[in-house]
């Protein structure tokens, strides 16, 4: 039988369902896709034999490939966010090898920048709906 996980162990009957952030769920979302971008520039700068020692290309490809991924686990804070601010601005240098990623660096920031906006938007939106959820709910105990 597979093990059950502390928030199965911990449920109980009546139990809410704890709001995931959407903020941090979009700006994953964008990290992961921006893993994926560091991975295929660095292929890029490898192939046309720029940025210089192949060894040194790949290995701060796959440095910030990984920092992507690993950013997403820090998002439940604040230096997660600015890590993420500080990897754009990463992206964007990375302009200086491949020119396009001046372009694509932009693109992505402005996603990045979109993520954390909509995001603190919906979850403020989600937020006022669960208070006034659960008022009702303390005003209609007969129909909750």
């Amino acid at each position: 039988m597979a093990k059950l996980t502390r928030a199965q162990r911990e449920w109980r009957p009546g139990m809410k369902k704890k709001q995931r952030s959407t903020k941090m769920m979009f700006a994953s979302t964008v990290l992961v896709c921006e893993a994926l971008l560091a991975v295929f520039v660095t292929l890029a700068a490898f192939g046309l034999k720029r940025g210089g020692e192949p060894v040194v290309v790949l290995s701060l490809g796959a440095a910030v490939a990984l920092l992507c991924i690993f950013n997403c686990a820090l998002l439940g804070k604040k230096i997660g966010y600015i890590i993420g601010w500080i990897l754009q601005v990463v992206f964007f240098l990375c302009g200086f090898i491949l020119p396009d990623m001046f372009y694509l660096a932009a693109a992505f920031a402005l996603c990045w920048w979109y993520a954390l906006y909509k995001g603190e938007e919906i979850d403020a939106v989600n937020k006022r709906r669960a208070a006034a959820q659960e008022a009702w709910e303390k005003a209609n105990p007969e129909q909750a």
